[in-house]
């Protein structure tokens, strides 16, 4: 992967950026997507944030490489304290825990007047972006699943609803995603089949642990997790 050619998740990222736009890439590491994005016309500025000295430095480097210092402003900082209010249109947050992509956007609130799309990219944990979504008036307009060096990857793509009162999905919605669970692709099939397996060998665990006033809790909601895929799957 580099400047030129994505990887699989990362272009399926680039085509949700809203045309024109200033966007902000989070955890940006090399800056391939900003540079990518700059490059195809995807976007008309761009900002690559990281919190680490290392890809900080490497992304700045590339920048530099591709010639895109007036169009693309690498910064160091923690999470959206790169940004300052209404200054990009969508943010793009790929490639980390959807708990850490969710505590990213509680932390960074006040940076996010003016964006208009996020688009993330958990590894893990979608239903945590999802929660937080709906927490924050925040609705799903698009999702993508994809399988890539034998890895599954989500994408959630959002938009900001101020003027919404509630933004309701149910528990499967949060789950499985409100998109991916009408379109049952053969990669939602294959991610949420393997899940069921885990599931039942990790209840089959926890009913001979001797305690088990300690894992009712976790029990019951694996047990959820079972009922709630297995009615989407069949």
């Amino acid at each position: 992967m580099n400047s030129e050619k994505l990887s699989k998740r990362l272009e399926m990222v680039s085509q949700y950026l809203l045309k024109n736009s200033t966007f902000a890439d989070i955890g940006s590491d090399h800056a391939y997507l900003p540079c990518y994005a700059i490059k195809k016309g995807l976007a008309k500025y761009a900002i690559a944030g990281e919190v680490v000295e290392g890809p900080y430095q490497t992304a700045k480097q590339q920048v530099m490489e591709c010639g895109y210092e007036s169009s693309i402003s690498v910064r160091k900082g923690d999470g959206l304290e790169v940004l300052q209010p209404n200054e990009v249109d969508c943010i793009t947050i790929a490639g980390m825990g959807g708990p850490l992509i969710a505590s990213i956007l509680e932390n960074g609130k006040d940076r996010l007047l003016g964006v208009k799309r996020l688009i993330l990219q958990p590894n893990i944990g979608a239903n945590h972006i999802r929660n937080w979504c709906v927490q924050n008036n925040w609705v799903i307009i698009a999702e993508e699943i994809l399988e890539e060096d034998e890895k599954i990857y989500e994408i959630i793509v959002a938009e900001n609803n101020e003027r919404a009162e509630v933004t309701h999905l149910t528990d499967a919605e949060l789950l499985l995603g409100p998109f991916l669970m009408q379109e049952k692709s053969d990669v939602f099939i294959k991610k949420w089949s393997d899940e069921l397996k885990q599931w039942r060998i990790i209840l089959d665990r926890m009913n001979l642990a001797e305690n088990q006033e300690k894992i009712i809790e976790r029990k019951l909601a694996i047990e959820k997790n079972i009922s709630l895929v297995e009615e989407v799957l069949t």
